[in-house]
């Protein structure tokens, strides 16, 4: 059989399931993976799925690396040949890493087996911002707030978008500088029985608060009012990136929406240690095969992606050929369509 895919089976979870089902049932099966789109008015990047020998098994998965589709009578031959075992266990059943040269894969490969190599899973926990319900109502501009004279406790800076992350870190002159932009940047932060000012009532019972009560997220919780999982966390986490992702230190303080990541550290001594390696090409390497494409020439990095950004120890890093790195970085640039 043979079948036009979604690009999305060199990496997505869902995935995994049909491909050990196509290897169980086949004994040939071959993913032509076509950088150029073969559908240029779509989003969707494509590839083509060729399996054979119905009843049988697959010893390896073939794999035919291309910049475009060429059609021919006969089906390429493979470039890559990839190992079962180490598709399922190396790269948690991702074709995704075989676009990369051997080279590459196999650096990688060598630092996951080091016994000092450590995820930022194992020193922070990663998860997402709060759902504030209405994002327009509970985010008030600083000249709002002077407005309906919103006392400073109840106010708390958030950020609500990558866009608005800086690189390094977020201190008090960046806060002040969003202030001086008046940009909604100060979260409506209630708690559940809490005595309400005049003011914040007033405001709570503006046509703009009604109408954000009677939201599903709003009308779900007691009091609808109280935004919950509002935390101030170690570092934030782009979840969208073009060239690379950004963590950045939260100095100030802030909180942060679900449209990036809170990244909370449990192990401050290893993040000390291993955070300043964040912009490295072997990190930044890490988030493009932990992550994945999105339409765009996006990276994303879903929580449980991010948790297993790798970190090598010195011994790896420090030989390892940086210009190689860059190149597999641009590689993967270029399969997900990202123009430096």
């Amino acid at each position: 059989m043979a079948f036009v895919v979604p690009a999305e089976i060199g990496h997505a979870p869902y995935a995994a399931p049909l491909l050990e089902y196509l290897v169980g049932s086949f004994t040939t099966v071959h993913l032509i993976a076509v950088r150029e789109k073969l559908f240029p008015t779509l989003s969707e990047d494509c590839w083509l799925l060729y399996a054979d020998g119905h009843g049988g098994a697959a010893e390896h998965i073939d794999l035919t690396v291309c910049d475009r589709f060429k059609p021919s009578q006969a089906r390429p031959k493979p470039t890559v040949r990839v190992d079962l075992a180490e598709w399922r266990t190396l790269w948690s059943r991702r074709l995704r890493p075989y676009l990369l040269p051997t080279e590459i894969r196999s650096l990688y490969s060598l630092a996951v087996g080091h016994p000092a190599t450590r995820r930022l899973g194992d020193f922070a926990t990663v998860g997402i911002g709060y759902v504030s319900g209405d994002n327009d109502f509970f985010h008030l501009r600083p000249s709002e707030a002077k407005r309906w004279k919103i006392p400073t406790p109840f106010l708390h800076a958030s950020l609500r978008n990558g866009r608005s992350m800086p690189s390094g870190q977020i201190t008090r002159a960046t806060v002040k500088k969003w202030t001086r932009a008046d940009d909604p940047v100060l979260l409506l932060r209630l708690t559940r029985n809490q005595e309400l000012p005049a003011s914040v009532r007033e405001y709570l019972d503006s046509s703009a608060g009604r109408a954000a009560r009677g939201g599903y997220k709003c009308r779900n919780r007691t009091p609808w009012y109280a935004v919950p999982d509002v935390q101030v966390p170690n570092y934030v986490l782009s979840y969208m990136a073009g060239r690379s992702a950004n963590l950045v230190r939260n100095v100030a303080g802030v909180t942060c929406t679900n449209s990036v990541h809170a990244v909370r550290v449990h192990d401050h001594a290893a993040a000390t240690k291993l955070l300043p390696q964040w912009s490295s090409p072997f990190v930044r390497l890490s988030c493009e095969l932990e992550g994945h494409a999105l339409g765009g020439g996006m990276l994303k990095l879903e929580v449980r992606e991010a948790t297993r950004v790798l970190f090598p120890p010195a011994c790896i890093a420090d030989n390892a050929d940086a210009d190689a790195l860059e190149d597999g970085i641009r590689t993967l640039h270029r399969w997900r369509h990202y123009a430096n």
